[in-house]
């Protein structure tokens, strides 16, 4: 330190916020490559200061705020390494994050170091059991290495010299980590030191009397050469901060906490330079630069100081250039006003042509695009080495080319009708029902010319969801639907089993098995029967209106078998939908039976109804040794015959299901006789059938499409006989035989549905539908009848069975011919039902009788009370208030078109986050008994806290003091509560309820975004606004509380009761928009209405100013849980005529 050295400036480090308190340094470090000085503060942001004026270069987050401070920082070439708490960051020095390690035994890091490898490695400890070794390229950990010390701080010179909590240095093998010596610095903890070349010096506290630690006015020196202890320094200041010289290898500066530094030769310690700086608080940490040259301070006042020679300070012995930003040359200012013509302001001058500008004329074609392959081509292919070969269909003539630009218009998609927000805008509803009406006409010619036309009709090709901005809501689903029956939406992935969902759905038996399970105490998280029977249940109750299977699609993608068999979209781009469909069938099938048995582990109900129970006679051709193994299926694979029949004979149906269900296949195995592998050949002996057959058919030969394309071909019925381990089927003539006869129990099976494979054309990816017989459907419509009039049901025409057409969410009643006609060029099944005659009918609904209700005497709210069993038991007309917190999951996907517009490709998925219901009646009216937050394994990419309430950590298990739950079990309550009767009270719960994925009947939905709304004014109220105006109250002043949230939105109830049985309700609802349209439909932040303040949280009167000249309103408690002792009584309106008629 010469004799020019001064301090040469000082700059506080920056707040972490714009109106926070500074906070002070928690580590810092001198480049060792540029001109750089980086400092790090208490909330995991770094900061770094280019150059001697310490200009701020850069700032970053390296780890969150709830880690604590940034414990050390280390250099590298590519960057900046700094490690805290819980994790380990590395940045580039212009703040691009390279790679960030969290582990989860990392629970108190404290310093990291260089090993032997020098920077390819580093060595992170703390006071913790584990040692981590990472790469810095890859940004991974190598190894966990166990350790019994916890320490504090590393420095490396020829060993890594680790500080441990106790006051000693572990001298560590800088390949093996192993103590090589262990030397007891200082009595308490050691408070800092560094390593250079052959010595280290310390500093550090010990206990002095009455058990204070002060610090030891030495520091203490250790030889790493000789691995022994030299002489101490005395500094009688005491010994704070030490730093080694990085030139001169004997010279060490020690400072003390009010700021002295001596620099001391530590072969001649009676050479002392003695400095002091100007501090008025005191010292926290110092730091010696690379060169030299430089020496930076840390302050209790949040501040650095920079010391050096004014005429030669530098931080990096040999530095390279900073990076900075390119800078650009600043707009030419521009003299205006408000009242300046915005003419007047020049546009962008471009000296040349812009490409949008480019003249038509000169935009060329070049070449043209390879003509596709025909399907039928690519069937009848021969395999080779190459590829493959085919005869040449020779569809052009000689020199004849096909023009592969030409845009065909076959196929084209459905026009997407207006959003409901235009419609609203335009000319009354009476028009609005006419151009539906008109659609769905063009809809029905359409598919009427399509039957004897080759082009796909209207109705089966793709029809995809535009989003406006105000999301799907606005989409006009009862455009493609006026029927009682439910469409699936198709912006959620995989969406493509939508079609084997319907189909399923409208299984009756099927049906049945999942909403019994889905009733009983079932709390597997990943379940996929229980998933049906909840999106069953809410397709019927939804009559009509749009659904989407995203619960039952979430723990399908979640099952990891679903992924290695190919069934998500994302892994398999390229696959065959008809192949898919198929595996995704057989998935299902075992999956369900799999879920049925964690609550009957014994039960043979599901495998009577789709097992077809087998054994497999396994035959070795070279022994004849024969082996009997279990052979059931779940699904029975059609296989086609490829033999040539005689001219004028065809193949029937029946015959090619005898075929498959007893095939016998010649494959090569293990023979346990012969000791080898053989040819084996496996025949089927069916045992027993069950109720429901479920058949994958993919025609994907040239023979199998032309028998489909045959007019009647596929059965309506068939006829099964199994007898002696033989299988027998019939259909047509035969069958009315046989059932004639009368000589063999015979089994009538009928046709229930179809998924079919729709190749709309060139230039649209196919799709599948799902086409269900009338019949079934009508079975099923008769649990509609209460929900919906039945004769909104089209009347079908005479001695023509009525069959439905499921395109996702276009659902249209079509003709038994064209159902089953099929086309080879665009429509072919891939999967078909069918079920026993003699139960078809059966609809069994006694699980609504049975339901579990256990669970809501589970998981206890914490600012509530669970039900009793006994006297809080919800049933029909049980009021209940609700309010859900949502998270966002997944971000919009946006496309921005050449002209700026914005369009929505995906909307943002949300998450269910929390959900509380409270009682809606009775002594404990406004207590919850759920509040439940729901526990999430996936990324949360927003958690929406403004409006939710939810805080990072708030669904993590590891974190949360909240009552976390699964998903399932949340859901599970609210849909006993919805299937038990009760009445939700909330406000804006449509959303919620679509949020959450369920369906509520208008019947059981009391919202007061309804009804406190006035149609004619075309404008909504805030539940804060309601709050504010009629309970006196604010609320939301922050976030989002659910219970809140659900109590006001009940407490507004009660207030609509008041009004409607005293009278005033058309009156009051004029006070409050007259009130909105002064305060702009927002509640004040100061609460001060008419000269009224709250006083409180308790509602004051409706009108205070004019009660009496108002009618008194009645004081009522509705029907809600726990109403059954001291529950006040009822108070009777103006009478039965002026009631209100939501009692």
């Amino acid at each position: 330190m010469e004799a020019d050295w001064d301090e040469v400036g000082r700059i506080g480090l920056p707040p972490p916020g714009v109106r926070a308190i500074a906070t002070p340094v928690s580590a810092m470090a001198f480049d060792t490559r540029q001109e750089l000085f980086w400092a790090g503060n208490e909330y995991g942001r770094i900061t770094s200061f280019c150059g001697p004026e310490l200009q701020k270069y850069t700032s970053f987050r390296a780890h969150p705020s709830s880690e604590g401070p940034v414990k050390q920082i280390l250099l590298h070439e590519r960057g900046v390494v700094s490690v805290a708490s819980r994790s380990v960051h590395m940045s580039l020095r212009r703040g691009l994050a390279q790679w960030h390690i969290i582990h989860d035994d990392m629970r108190d890091m404290r310093c990291m170091s260089y090993t032997s490898r020098g920077p390819t490695e580093i060595l992170v400890a703390g006071c913790q059991s584990t040692m981590y070794k990472i790469d810095i390229d890859k940004g991974r950990i190598l190894e966990e290495i166990p350790t019994d010390d916890h320490y504090t701080m590393m420095k490396r010179s020829h060993f890594i010299c680790a500080a441990t909590s106790t006051g000693s240095v572990n001298i560590l093998d800088p390949s093996t980590f192993k103590p090589l010596k262990t030397w007891k610095a200082h009595t308490a903890w050691i408070n800092d030191m560094d390593a250079q070349n052959n010595f280290l010096v310390t500093c550090g506290f010990s206990p002095r009397q009455q058990q204070n630690y002060m610090l030891d006015p030495l520091a203490n020196v250790f030889d790493l050469k000789n691995l022994v202890q030299l002489p101490p320094i005395p500094f009688h200041a005491g010994a704070a901060f030490v730093r080694m010289h990085p030139r001169m290898s004997t010279t060490s500066v020690v400072a003390s906490q009010s700021g002295q530094m001596q620099v001391v030769d530590l072969m001649n310690p009676n050479t002392v330079n003695l400095r002091q700086a100007n501090v008025s608080t005191y010292i926290t940490a110092l730091e010696l630069a690379p060169s030299g040259e430089a020496l930076a301070l840390a302050d209790g006042e949040c501040s650095i100081h920079l010391w050096g020679s004014p005429a030669k300070i530098h931080f990096a012995e040999f530095s390279n250039p900073t990076e900075f930003d390119d800078s650009s040359a600043p707009p030419p200012s521009v003299d205006w006003t408000d009242e300046t013509p915005l003419n007047n302001i020049g546009m962008p001058y471009y000296r040349e042509q812009l490409l949008s500008a480019w003249p038509s004329h000169l935009n060329f074609e070049v070449g043209n695009l390879p003509p596709k392959v025909d399907s039928e081509t690519l069937i009848s292919m021969t395999p080779a080495d190459f590829g493959g070969y085919a005869s040449n269909p020779r569809k052009m003539r000689r020199n004849q080319v096909q023009d592969t630009r030409a845009a065909s218009n076959v196929g084209a998609p459905l026009v997407a009708p207006k959003f409901l927000s235009e419609k609203a805008r335009e000319a009354g509803t009476q028009d609005i029902d006419r151009r539906m009406s008109d659609v769905a006409d063009v809809l029905g010619d359409a598919s009427l010319s399509g039957i004897t036309k080759a082009e796909v009709p209207v109705m089966y090709r793709n029809v995809e969801i535009k989003y406006s901005k105000f999301g799907v809501d606005d989409f006009d689903f009862r455009y493609y639907n006026k029927t009682n029956y439910s469409g699936l939406e198709t912006h959620i992935a995989n969406s493509y089993i939508n079609s084997l969902l319907q189909l399923m759905k409208f299984t009756p038996l099927v049906r049945s098995l999942a909403l019994h399970h889905a009733a009983t105490d079932c709390l597997t998280e990943v379940c996929l029967l229980c998933e049906l029977g909840f999106l069953f249940d809410m397709l019927e109750k939804a009559g009509g209106q749009n659904c989407q299977a995203t619960n039952f699609l979430k723990n399908f993608s979640s099952i990891p078998k679903a992924g290695l068999m190919g069934l998500l979209e994302e892994n398999a781009p390229s696959s065959s939908l008809t192949g898919m469909i198929q595996t995704a069938n057989r998935f299902l099938l075992e999956q369900i039976s799999s879920d049925s048995r964690t609550i009957s582990p014994s039960s043979s109900q599901l495998d009577k109804t789709l097992a077809t129970a087998a054994l497999s006679n396994i035959h070795c051709i070279h022994c004849r040794n024969e082996t009997v193994r279990p052979g059931g299926s779940y699904v029975t694979e059609l296989t086609y015959m490829s033999k040539s029949l005689p001219r004028g004979s065809q193949t029937s149906f029946s015959q090619i299901l005898k075929k498959s269900v007893e095939s016998e296949q010649q494959t090569r195995g293990w023979c346990d006789k012969c000791r080898r592998y053989q040819q084996l050949s496996t025949k089927k002996t069916i045992q027993n059938i069950p109720f429901v057959l479920m058949m994958n058919v993919a025609a994907n030969t040239i023979e199998a499409k032309q028998l489909w394309s045959t007019p009647g071909w596929l059965p309506r019925e068939i006829g099964i006989i199994v007898e002696a381990g033989q299988f027998f089927c019939y259909e047509g003539e035969d069958l009315r035989l046989r059932l004639l006869g009368g000589h063999h129990y015979i089994t009538v099976y009928e046709l229930v549905g179809m998924v079919a494979d729709i190749n709309s054309g060139e230039h649209q990816k196919s799709h599948l539908v799902s086409i269900i017989d009338g019949k079934s459907i009508d079975h099923l419509a008769i649990l509609l009848v209460h929900v919906i009039p039945v004769s909104r049901f089209s009347d079908p025409p005479q001695n023509q069975a009525q069959w439905h057409l499921f395109n996702d969410f276009l659902v249209r009643s079509v003709t038994q011919e064209e159902a089953l006609r099929f086309e080879p060029s665009w429509k072919l099944p891939s999967i078909l039902t069918f079920q026993a005659k003699q139960i078809s009918s059966t609809v069994d609904d006694s699980w609504k009788d049975s339901l579990d209700t256990s669970l809501l005497q589970h998981h206890q709210a914490r600012e509530g009370r669970l039900l009793s069993a006994q006297s809080e038991a919800p049933g029909p007309g049980t009021l209940v208030a609700i309010d859900a917190e949502f998270v966002a999951l997944q971000q919009e996907e946006i496309e921005i078109k050449a002209d700026g517009t914005r369009v929505t490709i995906r909307p943002s998925r949300l998450g269910l986050a929390r959900v509380s219901v409270l009682r809606g009646g009775g002594i404990d009216e406004n207590v919850p008994f759920i509040d439940d937050y729901i526990a999430t394994n996936e990324p949360v990419v927003d958690y929406l806290t403004a409006f939710s309430g939810i805080r990072a950590g708030d669904l993590d298990p590891k974190q949360s003091r909240h009552n976390l739950v699964p998903l399932k079990v949340a859901y599970k309550k609210l849909w006993l509560l919805l299937n038990l009767g009760c009445v939700f009270v909330g406000h804006g719960l449509p959303k919620d309820f679509r949020t959450i994925n369920v369906h509520v009947p208008r019947a059981q939905v009391l919202d007061t975004f309804d009804l406190f709304y006035i149609k004619s004014r075309q404008r909504r109220l805030s539940l804060r606004f309601l709050a504010w105006f009629l309970l006196k109250e604010d609320i939301q002043m922050e976030t989002h509380d659910s219970i809140e949230d659900a109590r006001t939105a009940l407490r507004l109830y009660r207030k609509y009761e008041e009004f409607l049985d005293a009278g005033i309700l058309e009156a009051m609802l004029n006070d409050i928009y007259a009130k909105g349209r002064e305060v702009g439909y927002k509640a004040p932040s100061a609460h001060k209405l008419e000269g009224t303040s709250t006083g409180g949280r308790d509602t004051p009167p409706i009108l205070q100013e004019s009660t009496s000249s108002r009618p008194s309103t009645p004081i009522r408690k509705g029907v809600g849980i726990g109403g059954a002792q001291g529950a006040p009584t009822l108070t009777p309106g103006k009478g039965a005529y002026f009631a209100s008629p939501l009692r």
